[in-house]
């Protein structure tokens, strides 16, 4: 072999594994083997319960203790790609995935499955912000909108095929085959992120900041915890009181420590950034209701319609349907109405549809409630495409790690929030009514409950200036109102 052959093997090798392509293609896998497991577990909740010999309602703790150790570990995600490198992180986060599937499908009771799904949590914390982040050094800014829309893609396939699949399994083979499924997916991402993607880190880290995890771990998980045993009905008062003050004791010190150290491990002075705070203030409203949807849909139609997992399954992922038919209409979208537009009219209608969702009755013609469950899935998709753009609008590259972290970990809290606040709304509706058992009523209750709480947020995002995100979308409304008083 000559020496041009050997300096261009080298070459091609750093093309293929800068290509922006390939590289959102395989990052949009990690979260497709994600949201397909979170979808087909939602599905299975009730045959679980079952299995596991548990209140349905108890099994909103798979969920929550998922989301939770999300919210935990997700801060130091960044940190950690700088330290350690994009690829060796990607590639060990969808082992630890891989590996904490395989011990859910053999959990023999609910508290090892979640101690199983806690597992797969710390790697799903570094799985999907540190593929965001390889994504967000790959693409420029121009291309962001819609480079975030075709990334979301396969991510979108996994609730569609989620709900379906998770039914044909419990109905006719077995629950735990829930979880084997993300085997291959997993061992194929690994394969593929150790071909093509780049090894990207810091040359000079900065400190990890241990005590801010410890500190902003303890707070998160005490106060998220202590709302779920809450919702569930389960421990005494004073054992959710010391965790809520546990959780904010350890929030008061981490504000303190935060102040003093360089660079926090959960950076608050990403908020002084106006698209951020917005987005993050109004994300974290809506996410409620779209936190509470995979847990209250497929238990509204098997505990309240009385269908099978696999009858439900066909219809839960019709909102699916809907978040991949707008992938492709996003970017020219939020070009034409610019991102305040999308997100004061459009969240207020997706949130307007979901409350609609609550006078859904076995008498519906079915193809009505396939129709609004589209629309809904259409809409909050848009919604969410335009959140998670905007947050980073103003956002150097510089803050782009610790703006992920600090992002995605709200993200992960508000839709563990509405998963408990649903589960609390469905109990309190149980009680005060007598019903020995969740009906249909109690389900409608909780909907219209997480509904009422995200109305807020697009009434908060009308605060947005109007040509925030302009470099992103391409839209221009001219002078905003601001600085026409001005």
């Amino acid at each position: 072999m000559d020496s041009s052959e050997a300096e261009a093997r080298p070459a091609r090798s750093a093309d293929r594994a800068k290509n922006p392509t390939i590289v959102l293609l395989i990052v949009a896998t990690a979260m497709f083997m994600e949201q397909l497991d979170g979808t087909v577990l939602a599905t299975a909740l009730p045959t679980m319960a079952r299995s596991f010999d548990v209140d349905a309602l108890h099994m909103n703790v798979a969920l929550t203790a998922y989301l939770l150790t999300l919210a935990m570990f997700i801060p130091a995600s960044g940190k950690i790609a700088d330290r350690f490198g994009s690829r060796t992180v990607f590639r060990a986060a969808i082992g630890l995935f891989t590996l904490g599937s395989i011990l859910c499908a053999q959990a023999p009771t609910l508290g090892a499955l979640v101690a199983a799904r806690m597992l797969q949590g710390a790697g799903g914390a570094l799985m999907s912000p540190v593929g965001r982040l390889v994504m967000l050094r790959v693409v420029s800014k121009s291309e962001l909108v819609r480079a975030m829309s075709w990334l979301m893609l396969p991510a979108t396939i996994g609730p569609i095929v989620g709900p379906p699949l998770g039914g044909f399994l419990v109905t006719y083979l077995s629950w735990h085959w829930i979880f084997y499924i993300n085997v291959p997916i997993g061992l194929a991402g690994i394969v593929l992120v150790s071909i093509y993607i780049e090894q990207m880190k810091e040359e000079a880290p900065e400190p990890f900041d241990l005590r801010g995890l410890i500190l902003a771990g303890t707070a998160l998980a005490s106060l998220m915890f202590g709302l779920e045993m809450a919702s569930r009905g389960v421990g005494s008062a004073f054992v959710v009181a010391l965790l809520a003050g546990i959780g904010i004791g350890a929030a008061l010190l981490y504000t303190v420590h935060a102040r003093h150290h360089p660079r926090p491990m959960l950076d608050f002075a990403l908020l002084r950034i106006p698209t951020m705070r917005l987005s993050l203030a109004c994300g974290t409203l809506s996410r409620i209701s779209v936190g509470a949807m995979p847990f209250l849909m497929p238990m509204m139609f098997q505990l309240g319609f009385g269908y099978s997992a696999a009858r439900s399954g066909l219809i839960t992922f019709a909102s699916s349907v809907g978040s991949l038919a707008v992938r492709g209409l996003a970017p020219g979208i939020i070009k034409r109405m610019g991102f305040r537009q999308v997100l004061v009219w459009i969240g207020a209608l997706a949130t307007l549809l979901l409350a609609l969702a609550a006078a859904f009755r076995p008498g519906w013609p079915v193809w009505t409630i396939y129709a609004l469950l589209i629309a809904i899935g259409f809409f909050q998709s848009l919604q969410f495409m335009a959140y998670n753009t905007i947050a980073y609008a103003d956002v150097s590259r510089a803050q782009m790690s610790a703006a992920t972290s600090f992002y995605t970990t709200f993200q992960q809290m508000a839709l563990s929030l509405g998963i408990a606040t649903s589960a609390a709304a469905l109990a309190v509706s149980i009680r005060v009514t007598g019903h020995p058992g969740p009906e249909l009523s109690d389900f409608s209750v909780s909907l219209l409950f997480v509904s009422a709480i995200s109305m807020a947020a697009p009434l908060l995002a009308t605060r947005m200036d109007a040509n925030a995100g302009a470099e992103m979308s391409g839209h221009r409304a001219g002078p905003s109102l601001a600085k026409a008083r001005h």
